[in-house]
């Protein structure tokens, strides 16, 4: 079997298995992935002075956390399943992450950070400090991301061989 009929045989097999919930998996996994590191970033020192320097509430933060994860997971597994054999390279896991990087430009430069719009002396230092916060988080929704589509794509091609 070559290769590529392989790939042809799991992208007939991925779209006849339903996108919509592969998707929602996909979204879910995500989401909570990036508020679980959400919440581990958030029990540092460092966030606590971030939060306090921005006047971020805690528990709506999380809240917000929350959603918002599910937004960025929903648009990285739609992206990755949609436009799969599009995506330049072989792995899904590596796939995923190069989404989950252009995401996380789109998000850095049209939302930004809170402390670009305060007007304080430490105001690039906030900036990187919400930078970094923010690409662990997305890193670790498109490792999750990746895992499940890949994991998907596993359990496929094992009903594809039967």
């Amino acid at each position: 079997m070559t290769t590529i009929y392989k790939n042809q045989e799991i992208k007939m097999a991925i779209r006849s298995k339903g996108i919509l919930k592969k998707m929602f998996i996909l979204t879910v996994a995500g989401g909570l992935t990036f508020w679980l590191a959400n919440f581990a970033i958030s029990r540092t020192a460092i966030a606590v002075e971030y939060r306090a320097a921005m006047s971020i509430s805690y528990y709506p933060m999380l809240l917000e956390a929350l959603i918002g994860g599910l937004v960025i997971g929903f648009w990285v597994s739609y992206l990755l399943l949609r436009f799969f054999d599009r995506i330049p390279a072989k792995d899904p896991i590596l796939k995923s992450i190069l989404i989950s990087l252009f995401i996380l430009l789109i998000v850095t430069i049209s939302i930004g950070n809170p402390s670009i719009y305060h007007r304080t002396p430490d105001s690039m230092r906030y900036f990187l400090i919400g930078s970094v916060f923010n690409f662990i988080r997305i890193l670790a929704l498109g490792l999750t991301i990746g895992f499940g589509c890949k994991w998907q794509i596993l359990g496929i091609n094992q009903e594809v061989r039967k």
